[in-house]
């Protein structure tokens, strides 16, 4: 009679918990306002993986296949992936059976000052056993499952944070190639107008010494040269620390790095490609960033630990079984009156634990929140991100065509300048003004140029890598 009291009084306990401690809902995505769609000017939509392919460049695709196969970020990205698939492994093992087995071999002594001492019992024993034990958790409440689904959260987020990884490596290494070739066309347009300005400079000291002009002229033409000559180690060694940057993105080896040399397109910087401007795509498409992914699996994870942290108020039921051989000799350990097997099963009840499980769930809790606050912020990055690359694109190739139309104009002038100086109609200075102008065009024109192509991977990057609509 006091058994079936007993059990009466456990379900009924425990039905009085399970309504307390239901398991917490599926995961829903949190809502978020959304512009319907891009707010941009017609342009060249391009998606794919290899979206630096756009700028038609060959050394340029080269060197992001060699920076995408070793760059140490990418790397470390890769192994972190491997550790939370292994952590989805284990959590799925503690959801399986646990299957041991064992073999102990030992000698004691009993006392002969104990009850359990008979006269002709041997004092001094030997004692095999040989066993296999099976142990598995009945997981009712889900605290298993939920732990699994958490891991398995955990895994995507490092995928994707691994692809926001590669994305940025990509986008990286363009733009940095891109400092490079701009910095070659600034020192090539500098040392073209240190030549023309030498030359013209040995001219003036012969004018000099024969008295055709004076020393003051030719002191500021001189000065000229002396500023040319100048800005020419500053280009330099902005041009060796871009390209040991660019060398450490790739990943190469210390003494490539120091040694080595980056390859790249060598005339002049050529013209930016066209506009790429995602047109027509709704703006859902950007929550496929991988970046966003990555804040919204944060999320699922914690919400599926808040259920586990619950299920640890549940009972847990624990099953084990053992079944083997024990003998005091070994030859006889495998023979059948030395078989021994067992059956238990255990339930144990949280009853009091200072407040450790319930400050459990509240902390799961508060990380939930702190993954959801995250989550919407990086959406508003995002957007911001993409909208600002937009402009960036647009705004830069604007201040390209205008740099651009500049340097052709002052080509024009120098020529006219010079021709002017040949009839005596103007000074060599003037014609120095011009050159120093076209110079400063020359060099504002190769980094607009560079600012238009940076604005472009800024462009893919903000998008995730660029897709089509139907991806």
């Amino acid at each position: 009679m006091l058994e079936r009291i007993s059990v009466a009084l456990v379900l009924s306990t425990g039905a009085v918990l399970l309504p307390g401690c239901a398991a917490r809902p599926d995961y829903v995505r949190p809502a978020v306002d959304l512009p319907a769609a891009w707010a941009a000017p017609a342009g060249t939509a391009a998606a794919g993986g290899q979206w630096w392919k756009i700028y038609g460049d060959a050394a340029l695709d080269r060197l992001v296949e060699e920076a995408l196969a070793g760059n140490a970020n990418l790397t470390l990205a890769v192994a972190r992936v491997d550790e939370a698939r292994a952590q989805v492994g284990l959590a799925r093992a503690d959801q399986a059976p646990t299957v041991e087995a064992g073999f102990n071999r030992s000698r004691q002594q009993n006392s002969r000052s104990t009850a359990t001492s008979f006269p002709g019992v041997p004092r001094e024993y030997n004692d095999y056993r040989a066993a296999l034990s099976v142990s598995y958790e009945l997981d009712l409440w889900g605290r298993l499952r939920n732990a699994t689904a958490a891991a398995r959260a955990d895994l995507l987020a490092s995928e994707s944070a691994g692809e926001t990884v590669r994305i940025t490596l990509a986008s990286d290494v363009a733009q940095a190639y891109f400092a490079l070739r701009a910095y070659d066309e600034q020192i090539a347009a500098n040392r073209r107008s240190l030549a023309s300005r030498a030359e013209s400079l040995g001219l003036q000291k012969k004018r000099l010494d024969v008295g055709a002009i004076s020393e003051f002229d030719y002191r500021q033409i001189e000065a000229e040269v002396a500023a040319a000559s100048a800005q020419l180690p500053v280009l330099e060694r902005q041009r060796s620390q871009q390209e040991s940057a660019l060398a450490v993105l790739l990943g190469r080896s210390p003494r490539a790095i120091y040694e080595g040399a980056i390859t790249r397109t060598s005339g002049s910087g050529g013209e930016p490609p066209a506009l790429v401007v995602p047109t027509g795509l709704p703006s859902e498409l950007l929550l496929r960033r991988p970046d966003l992914v990555q804040a919204e699996q944060r999320i699922v994870a914690q919400n599926a630990r808040i259920a586990a942290a619950r299920a640890a108020m549940f009972p847990s039921i624990s099953l084990t079984g053992l079944l083997g051989s024990q003998s005091a000799v070994l030859s006889n350990l495998f023979s059948g009156p030395a078989g021994l097997w067992s059956l238990a099963a255990a339930i144990a009840q949280p009853i009091y634990a200072g407040g450790r499980l319930e400050a459990g769930v509240n902390a799961a809790e508060a990380r939930e929140r702190q993954a959801l606050a995250q989550y919407r912020q990086a959406i508003q990055n995002a957007f911001r991100e993409v909208r600002d690359a937009i402009v960036a694109q647009t705004r830069t190739r604007q201040q390209f065509d205008a740099e651009d139309q500049r340097a052709v104009a002052l080509r024009r002038a120098l020529g006219l300048a010079k021709l002017r100086y040949d009839n005596g109609m103007a000074s060599q200075l003037d014609v120095l003004d011009v050159e120093r102008n076209l110079l400063a065009a020359e060099q504002s024109r190769a980094d607009s140029l560079r600012a238009q192509r940076a604005a472009i991977a800024d462009l893919f990057k903000a998008l995730g890598g660029g897709w089509a609509q139907g991806s």
